[in-house]
């Protein structure tokens, strides 16, 4: 027997007020920390010099011991997607709105694969122009997209990274947000742009560049989001962009001198 719960049977349809605070409560406990540390970290930048020459690390290494290091990284992933859970369970709750409904799941593999690939290419090349005009600009700090030891396990645990980045940044700013969003009736434009800030506020200790262009990512997968109803190639084409950011500059990038 299938038991179908109903958001009637969790009690009444929560107040707009207890819509707002579940929101603040899972963004402070994810991407909305992270953009409040970013924006201390950008100002911590700004009065040590120029930001184009500084270097912004990431996947950095967490212990000098290899089994330790390797511990506390996939620690960090794990409780990194704890938020994810909690979002989940929150609008489920709330909303009666699941993984099904927001398009978190694995019921169109090839189609979410080909067209999260498509968004991968075209917003790849974005990026990488819009880097390099705020490195040349002086606005950006260079990128060290990749420190962790010369391991064994070094390349899956930036795979892993990038799924995490992947899944928790997409279901959160899009999955999570957009549902809220129109449970509280806010304009759709309102919920994209709002919704791109918050993603570009989080990169802003990387410099103006990587904001902006985070911001106008945020536009773009916000629009095609709320035209196709579905995450999941949004995470796919999220997880190309730093999987190919990540273990290519791991595998090659100080060699030729990329982040420099």
């Amino acid at each position: 027997m299938i038991y179908c719960v109903s958001v009637e049977e969790f009690g009444p349809s929560p107040t707009r007020k207890i819509l707002k605070f579940e929101i603040v409560v899972v963004l402070a406990l994810s991407l909305g920390q992270s953009a409040v540390y970013s924006i201390l970290s950008f100002a911590d930048k700004l009065t040590r010099g120029p930001l184009h020459e500084q270097t912004t690390s990431l996947n950095n290494q967490l212990s000098n011991r290899e089994f330790f290091d390797f511990s506390y990284q996939l620690l960090d992933i794990l409780f990194a997607l704890v938020p994810v859970l909690l979002a989940l369970y929150l609008m489920k709750h709330s909303t009666g709105r699941g993984v099904r409904e927001i398009g978190f799941d694995l019921r169109t593999p090839g189609k979410d694969a080909l067209f999260g690939a498509g968004l991968f290419l075209a917003m790849g090349l974005g990026t990488l122009g819009v880097y390099a005009a705020g490195r040349a600009l002086g606005i950006t700090t260079a990128i060290s997209a990749a420190n962790l030891g010369d391991y064994w396990w070094s390349v899956p645990v930036l795979l892993l990274s990038a799924v995490r980045h992947a899944v928790l940044e997409e279901v959160l700013m899009l999955g999570f947000l957009f549902t809220y969003a129109k449970k509280l009736n806010l304009g759709l434009w309102t919920t994209i742009f709002g919704s791109a800030v918050i993603r570009g506020s989080y990169h802003l200790y990387q410099g103006v560049g990587p904001m902006i262009g985070n911001m106008l990512m945020g536009v773009v997968f916000g629009w095609v989001y709320q035209k196709y109803g579905r995450v999941m190639p949004l995470v796919i084409a999220h997880f190309l962009l730093d999987a190919i950011g990540f273990v290519g500059y791991a595998l090659i990038g100080p060699a030729i001198g990329i982040g420099n």
